[in-house]
């Protein structure tokens, strides 16, 4: 956003071409017009997505999601131990995330959000289920505020494509991992036409690999046995 005033309209064109443009030399995004549910924000030839509102909470609670994408699944198929810390970014209303917590009893699951909303859910949720390992963290654009050195276990389920500023947020989460700590990334199959997601919403193993690559991580398990979703998990070099 430009946080200026233009006075002269030739002026004004020129600077918000410029800015839409991308082209600064130092910038490690471009900018292109934005297509259905994309941000017009790119980074290594990907647009960003647009990110779901938390008005729509209730999809992510369906009924149906259990059998749709298995989560139960995941979860065991998850690099922790009972003592693991774990930190689930982009956690919405803690699909994942108290599922988790029963399987760190003496670990800790950090519940990161950055939409107000789904930070109060998630507090009323844990106070109401009462688990004694869940953190709950407001993040932010940049940075999921996680502390350094600290995480076993990072995790981001349906969420990385929708992140606005992933090299950035990629540096943070490597300086939260410890030295041998894993991020995992569940994400939509792209190579799979049949799945009913919106492409946008969907990642390929190729661009995923490349933007990990470019952030010092190397993919170590690539688990095809989910439905509809790759299992990628990856540790930082």
């Amino acid at each position: 956003m430009l946080k200026f005033k233009c006075v002269f309209s030739l002026l004004c064109v020129s600077i918000i071409t410029l800015t839409l443009s991308g082209q600064h030399k130092d910038s490690i995004y471009t900018f292109k017009k934005a297509s259905t549910g994309g941000t017009g924000k790119f980074y290594l030839g990907r647009q960003t997505a647009q990110v779901m509102s938390f008005d729509g909470a209730a999809w992510l609670e369906r009924s149906t999601r259990q059998k749709e994408e298995n989560a139960d699944l995941a979860i065991s198929k998850l690099p922790i131990t009972a003592n693991s810390v774990i930190a689930d970014i982009g956690a919405g209303t803690g699909y994942y995330t108290f599922r988790i917590s029963t399987k760190v009893p003496q670990g800790k699951v950090y519940a990161v959000e950055i939409q107000d909303d789904a930070v109060n859910y998630l507090k009323y949720r844990s106070q109401k289920l009462k688990p004694n390992n869940v953190i709950v963290i407001k993040g932010g654009d940049h940075s999921p505020n996680l502390p350094v050195n600290a995480i076993d276990l990072a995790i981001m389920v349906d969420v990385y494509h929708e992140l606005l500023y992933p090299h950035e947020m990629l540096q943070a989460i490597r300086e939260a991992l410890k030295p041998k700590g894993r991020l995992l990334l569940l994400e939509y199959r792209a190579e799979d036409p049949e799945v009913p997601i919106k492409e946008l919403h969907k990642m390929s193993i190729k661009q995923v690999n490349k933007e990990m690559t470019a952030n010092g991580f190397h993919l170590v398990e690539d688990g095809e046995f989910m439905p509809i979703q790759h299992f990628l998990v990856y540790q930082k070099d």
